[in-house]
């Protein structure tokens, strides 16, 4: 079985830097030696694959000591997009609470040094699951994962965000109302096909919003592929990725999570369905249920919402890939087969909310 097929892969699976994100590592090596305690120099460096937007490398130092490096990409980028800092900051605030995050090291907002902001971390020896059927484990390993998963999730919504100084990290309430707006907006400006399943959403959303008040630290991309489990045990060691983190509402980052339950058969890249019937999976009434007793949280009014707001997001988004892939933007040729995918989407969403 090639690298590819794998289901999941050991943190220490890197390929040589690739031609697009190479630089110069001697004013890396000197930077190193003067910032980081007990650094060796001179350093090895890979790349990590994957579908993270910013590049993020592999350094091990004369003394075999590992080092992750994430970076910003190269070239002229949108003023808030691939905020580094923000993930520094972020991972180092989570550092002394339950959350399990890798510990930030430093951040380096000179560009000269590599070409654009970086920030450096420990390295989290573990492995990582693509996907989310846990083809290759047990059913006790499976259900071991997904339970710690979710206690992982609860976790991270009980953080005391002003306690942990993130109080400005974003915007208190309001963060469904906002997303349905931007998404919208992105739609139409990214629209090729006419989908009337998303015309109804944009309708929907809008008219069935619950209390957008309750505000928590999100992931805004909390799926298993970003976790980090032992090498040798089912616990999350790391929640990595956090470049859509903010302030917003708990339980959209919980429907996000559930996705794969409701995800179409057809699917691209990253993002996976899972079989619900595989022996040790939970299902996802039983998952959602695990959420509640850890996050302390009764019944859940109006989860039909949360789902249907997660899957109208990701329609949209990928829309917006086809769309730059007809323009020929778009950063991988699989753009253009996505076009079906916002529609199925769209259907899967609309179907929820006529099954109420």
């Amino acid at each position: 079985m090639s690298p590819a097929d794998r289901t999941f892969s050991r943190t220490d699976q890197v390929v040589p830097v690739l031609e697009q994100h190479r630089f110069d590592t001697a004013p890396l090596v000197a930077w190193l030696d003067t910032h980081i305690e007990g650094f060796a120099g001179p350093i090895e460096i890979a790349q990590f694959q994957g579908g993270m937007s910013n590049p993020t490398f592999l350094l091990t130092d004369a003394n075999q000591r590992r080092y992750v490096l994430r970076k910003k990409p190269p070239g002229e980028l949108l003023p808030s997009a691939h905020a580094v800092d923000r993930e520094h900051r972020i991972t180092s605030a989570l550092g002394p609470t339950p959350v399990p995050v890798v510990r930030t090291l430093a951040l380096c907002e000179d560009t000269s040094i590599v070409g654009t902001e970086f920030f450096l971390m420990d390295h989290a020896n573990g492995r990582v699951f693509h996907d989310p059927s846990l083809p290759e484990s047990t059913p006790e390993e499976r259900s071991a994962v997904y339970a710690s998963m979710i206690e992982t999730l609860a976790a991270l919504h009980q953080v005391d965000f002003e306690q942990v100084g993130l109080s400005d990290y974003g915007r208190v309430g309001g963060y469904m109302g906002r997303q349905v707006a931007r998404w919208s907006k992105q739609y139409e400006a990214s629209k090729t096909d006419d989908l009337p399943e998303m015309d109804k959403l944009m309708v929907w959303l809008p008219e069935n919003m619950p209390d957008d008040s309750e505000t928590t630290i999100v992931h805004g991309d909390f799926r298993l592929e970003n976790l980090v489990i032992a090498p040798d045990s089912a616990d999350v060691i790391a929640v990595l990725d956090w470049e859509l983190s903010t302030l917003g509402h708990p339980l959209s980052d919980l429907a996000y999570n559930c996705l794969p339950y409701h995800w179409p058969e057809e699917s691209f890249g990253d993002m996976r369905g899972l079989d619900p019937t595989t022996p040790g999976i939970p299902s996802e009434e039983d998952y959602v249920a695990a959420y509640c007793r850890h996050a302390g949280r009764g019944e859940i009014e109006n989860w039909t919402f949360y789902l249907v707001l997660s899957l109208f997001r990701l329609a949209a988004i990928i829309q917006g890939v086809y769309y730059r892939g007809l323009q020929g933007n778009a950063s991988s040729p699989e753009a253009l087969l996505r076009r079906d995918l916002t529609r199925q989407l769209s259907i899967r969403a609309w179907h929820l909310v006529q099954q109420g």
